[in-house]
């Protein structure tokens, strides 16, 4: 960031090229993200495009557009073929066609991590209570445990239901706290015990550096309107080629859907949407699946423009989203007088998560002027992710982990180090307000 050409992030780059509203400071990129003005103009361009000729465009050009598209980011994550590379609107889509596609049968297992994202975890109970599978979870504790303890752990999962675990699921960046996960371990661990690897990451394209050939993994999934500057929705689903006939539907199922010769009988499909001769049978499923928003996926040209000519490109970017991440929660820590995530440097990411000094006691007969019961700690959440948003004009990811209240914030290139102290601020206020019960009644 030293070099003569290298932009010069922070406020004034943010007013330039991004969209918020005057006093907005969005302290949450890892959540909803937030794209520029020359993706904006994309977007609307196929928008335009799309209304100019609806037909012709859904049915013929955006299929070739999309090919495009998945070329270039099948090059961006070193994915060996191109046709490993489909587009759906999000991760939890992804990771869900890949769960409900694999079939179970009695005794089979889903292992998870402690501390997967929610939504994941209710799918995985989902199946559990419509299909034959069972779920396995690895312990760990984000405050306390180090790669070592989780692979250890990950591995003893797996040693003890040999040959029983289908498919484990893990993540290259924890949701809450923002924590970068020894996902190429895993997944190696995985190859050595013949179990299916499902990564999610969400939290990954954009924000580090991901090397398809290398990681091996059997699935793989990553949001780019999260920190890739595309707009929502749009995510990537990897499939290895080697398990592309275990996915046997788009989610919903559609037309690219061929149903078993046993299935059809001799029933025929007449339809306007044909695999063609020279068509992936896996990479037709996914490239059309209703009406849908052509727009987000082919924005994903003009986002990886800006990064480079523009930002200066991917070590640019990380380079500054890391450093004001570090320094942010350094001044974060200093203004809540609280304390960090333990963590290594090398496994910093563009997440800056900061213990929130309120105690969390399991009684009444237990407060102080600095806690709040454990009844209450949703409601204080809610009333804190609130006041955030409507009275301080920011946002601050809030997650109970571990027996306390823990703020996730994002770095990105809009951003300075004030940002942070604002929010930090707002969030040793709002703590203030709920430790004397403000939250009581709302």
């Amino acid at each position: 960031m030293d070099t003569a050409n290298s932009p010069k992030f922070g406020k004034v780059f943010g007013e330039k090229h991004f969209m918020f509203k005057p006093g907005f400071i969005h302290l949450n990129q890892g959540s909803y993200g937030g794209y520029p003005r020359p993706v904006r103009d994309a977007l609307r361009s196929v928008q335009d495009a799309v209304q100019a000729e609806p037909d012709n465009f859904v049915r013929y050009k955006y299929p070739a557009k999309l090919d495009e598209v998945r070329e270039l980011i099948a090059g961006h994550l070193h994915a060996a073929d191109t046709d490993e590379i489909v587009l759906v609107p999000t991760a939890t889509v992804a990771l869900n066609t890949v769960l409900r596609n694999l079939t179970y049968q009695p005794g089979d297992m889903i292992a998870y991590i402690e501390g997967t994202y929610g939504a994941i975890e209710k799918t995985i109970d989902y199946l559990v209570e419509t299909t034959l599978v069972e779920r396995v979870c690895v312990p760990f504790d984000p405050t306390v445990d180090d790669d070592d303890t989780l692979v250890e752990a990950f591995q003893s999962v797996l040693q003890e239901n040999h040959g029983r675990v289908r498919v484990a699921i893990f993540d290259t960046v924890m949701s809450m706290p923002g924590l970068r996960m020894p996902f190429e371990r895993l997944a190696q661990i995985c190859r050595d015990f013949g179990v299916l690897s499902a990564v999610d990451g969400a939290h990954g394209i954009g924000l580090i550096d991901l090397n398809m050939e290398k990681l091996g993994a059997d699935f793989f999934t990553t949001n780019c309107h999260k920190w890739l500057f595309v707009p929502h929705t749009c995510a990537v689903l990897y499939v290895a080629s080697k398990n592309q006939h275990l996915m046997r539907s788009s989610i919903p199922t559609s037309h690219g859907f061929q149903p078993l010769p046993e299935i059809l009988q001799k029933k025929q499909y007449i339809s306007p949407y044909e695999l063609p001769a020279s068509k992936n049978p896996f990479v037709f499923q996914f490239s059309y699946t209703g009406t849908i928003d052509n727009g987000p996926p082919l924005c994903v040209p003009a986002a990886l423009r800006f990064r480079q000519d523009i930002c200066g490109g991917e070590e640019a970017i990380r380079a500054y989203c890391e450093n004001l991440a570090r320094e942010g929660e350094k001044a974060a820590v200093e203004i809540l007088q609280s304390r960090p995530l333990s963590i290594p440097e090398t496994k910093r990411v563009a997440f800056a998560n900061v213990r929130l000094p309120l105690e969390i006691v399991s009684s009444v007969v237990e407060e102080n002027g600095h806690s709040v019961p454990l009844s209450d700690v949703g409601k204080v959440m809610d009333f804190i992710l609130e006041r955030l948003a409507k009275d301080y004009n920011t946002f601050v990811n809030i997650a109970f982990i571990s027996g306390s209240l823990w703020a996730r914030f994002s770095a990105q290139v809009y951003l300075e180090l004030e940002d942070f102290e604002y929010g930090a601020k707002a969030l040793k206020e709002l703590c203030e307000k709920a430790a004397n019960k403000e939250y009581v009644g709302l």
